[in-house]
């Protein structure tokens, strides 16, 4: 579904900027991002494009979650899925063009091998169909052209990316790159081993303190009121009977309550005399591949992965398998196919869940699709309570949570503990940029913020940053100045390893031996050892020939390497990857033609924008207010 919906073509960093395309043109439906011809670019579309975007940058970027990307980047990866949507409809547009007629009898075989609308049995299910399509309110009629627009655009794509080519020279270059190993020498110099001399005098204090005003800052903080309706805070105030719990409870009974599962690992031969053979061979510490090779063309070798006994077509072969202990060769077992010999490679022991157990999970369930069909019409009732009275006339019975209090821009509060502000992480962080974009004293206004959350945010208290004095920030300053000693004893340490190492041709050359000196693995440019920093590898592949040497300081220490070895090898002993790395260019070339197809396309059908609904959108995801659309 939402590979339909986002679109198959993810060409990022395109080379036309949002300001060259979209400019400010009159006015259009609120509901609608921008316009391509006849195509809409819809605002749920696009907010729904970039929550699925902005995880992937986050992982990209090494952080945890994506509330810590920059704004400044957030806004980047914005205009980024805006021309992305644009490009989309352009393609889907030249597709009409050429004609391109995509048939009734395609489009209904790509919707039914989508995932999410098959049932258990792997086969469409028209119910589960019907349910997904609800919920994310989407009509058949729109799915079905979404479908269509999308299969006419590969057709369009297709002859083009088929003429792409890749010379010999690029892949060995490259191949050469990603396949060579290199092997290290490193030392470590952690800042917290380092002990300073004595603890700082007061004057040490003053000094630091004077030095470094910018570290010893009090945030801004906000007081606000915020007021927070979603299907989830609706459903905490549903009463869902006993009865319905119960029923809930029956019609799930496949998953709170599992048969025992085995991975199991069967060879059937047709005489006893080969099973007893193969059985030897298996006791005797065969692996699953020679096992395979040894019973011959005429046998038949299967894993059978999570089976339950009623699984086995033979009951007496499923006993035996579901009595057999793991890893132990059994058999061997005549079957109605021949003689059977098996092993048990794991075992999953069966599951029962007790109502009680899982009563609350069922309540939150029910409750939750309950509340969804209740959210569009609370929400209108909760637009007018705030047009009428703002924050103060909330009635008890629509289900909002309502919460106050002062945080920082982090979303912490004075104690240094997160904010309770109701909603998963990204309504989370949407509403506290919305906090601190908003003027104090501002009217409050519903928005409909990720996830399916709305809110309504009023600030009545601006405490401004300042900066602490020294009598507040003392013991905060003291341990920066024990912590900035440690850094420098740490430095000096590491620069004499490093000086050591450019004297005598490396690390390892260095007499006596450096204490705690690393011998790593070889490490290539696409299997990064964990155990060495990111840093250290990124400039160790910079480096020419052994015996040279760098110097970082990363996760709180410095580390010293010294390059010891380089090894290149055959394409033909890695052909998998040599394979792999032209594929990757011949995907790279196709993206870059079809990016400057889409360029081409610009100059025939030129994007409308609704500049006010792509503000609000940018708004939401950088937490403050956008001047324009990324010029």
């Amino acid at each position: 579904m939402g590979r339909i919906v986002a679109g198959l073509f993810f060409l990022a960093f395109i080379g036309w900027g949002v300001g060259d395309v979209l400019m400010g043109i009159g006015t259009e439906r609120a509901d609608v991002a921008a316009r391509v011809g006849e195509q809409t670019i819809l605002v749920q579309t696009y907010q729904n494009a970039l929550q699925s975007e902005m995880p992937q940058i986050a992982q990209s970027m090494h952080l945890s979650d994506p509330s810590q990307i920059p704004s400044a980047t957030r806004e980047q990866v914005a205009q980024q899925v805006l021309q992305r949507l644009v490009l989309q409809a352009e393609i889907a547009l030249a597709a009409d063009r050429h004609g391109l007629i995509v048939p009734d009898s395609s489009v209904r075989d790509e919707i039914f091998s989508i995932p999410a609308f098959k049932g258990r049995d792997g086969r469409f299910d028209r119910a589960l169909f019907n349910d997904r399509l609800r919920r994310t309110g989407m009509s058949e009629g729109r799915l079905v052209d979404l479908v269509r627009q999308e299969q006419a655009s590969r057709m369009l794509l297709q002859p083009i990316r088929d003429g792409v080519g890749v010379p010999d020279v690029m892949t060995r270059r490259l191949f050469d790159f990603e396949a060579q190993t290199r092997t290290i020498d490193l030392v470590r110099v952690p800042f917290d081993t380092q002990q300073p001399a004595a603890a700082p005098t007061e004057a040490q204090v003053a000094r630091y303190y004077a030095n470094h005003p910018w570290e010893f800052q009090a945030p801004e903080y906000r007081h606000a009121r915020i007021v927070v309706l979603s299907a989830d805070t609706i459903g905490h105030q549903l009463d869902i009977s006993d009865a319905d719990l119960r029923a809930a409870y029956q019609a799930q009974s496949r998953t709170f309550n599992t048969p025992e599962r085995r991975n199991v690992q069967v060879v059937t031969v047709p005489t006893q005399d080969r099973a007893m053979a193969l059985r030897a061979r298996w006791v005797d510490g065969g692996n699953w591949a020679d096992v395979q090779k040894a019973a011959g063309k005429d046998a038949a070798a299967v894993e059978l992965p999570g089976i339950r006994q009623g699984d086995v077509p033979s009951a007496e072969l499923g006993r035996q398998i579901f009595a057999a202990p793991a890893d132990a060769t059994q058999g061997p077992v005549q079957s109605e196919g021949g003689w059977v010999v098996f092993r048990v490679t794991s075992i999953t022991p069966a599951h029962s869940a007790a109502f009680d157990d899982v009563k609350q999970a069922l309540h939150d369930q029910i409750a939750h699709t309950r509340a969804d069909a209740l959210v569009a019409e609370r929400v209108q009732k909760l637009q007018d309570a705030i047009a009428g009275g703002g924050l103060d006339s909330i009635p008890a019975d629509l289900g909002a949570v309502a919460v106050s209090g002062e945080l920082d821009q982090s979303g912490l509060t004075h104690e240094g503990t997160p904010a309770p502000i109701p909603g998963g992480d990204a309504a989370r962080q949407a509403i506290i940029g919305r906090i601190f974009s908003q003027p104090k004293g501002a009217n409050p206004e519903l928005v409909q913020g990720p996830d399916g959350v709305w809110y309504a945010v009023s600030v009545d208290g601006v405490t401004p940053a300042h900066g602490l004095d020294l009598k507040e920030a003392g013991a905060r300053v003291a341990a920066a100045w024990q912590a900035e000693a440690r850094r420098h004893m740490a430095d000096q340490q590491a620069t004499t390893f490093y000086t050591q190492a450019q004297e005598h041709g490396g690390l390892g050359q260095v007499t006596p031996a450096i204490a705690g000196l690393e011998h790593s693995q070889p490490i290539s440019p696409i299997q990064p050892a964990p155990e060495i920093p990111r840093e250290v590898a990124a400039l160790i592949f910079r480096l020419d020939h052994p015996g040279q040497s760098v110097m970082v300081e990363t996760d709180g220490a410095y580390v010293v390497a010294t390059l010891t070895g380089i090894t290149h090898p055959d394409p033909a002993t890695r052909k998998p990857l040599y394979d792999r790395v032209r594929a990757g260019l011949l995907q790279s070339m196709g993206d870059d033609i079809e990016m400057s197809y889409g360029n081409a396309l610009e100059g025939i059908v030129r994007p409308k924008p609704n500049n006010a609904a792509i503000r609000a959108v940018m708004a939401e995801v950088t937490g403050r207010e956008n001047t324009g659309t990324g010029q």
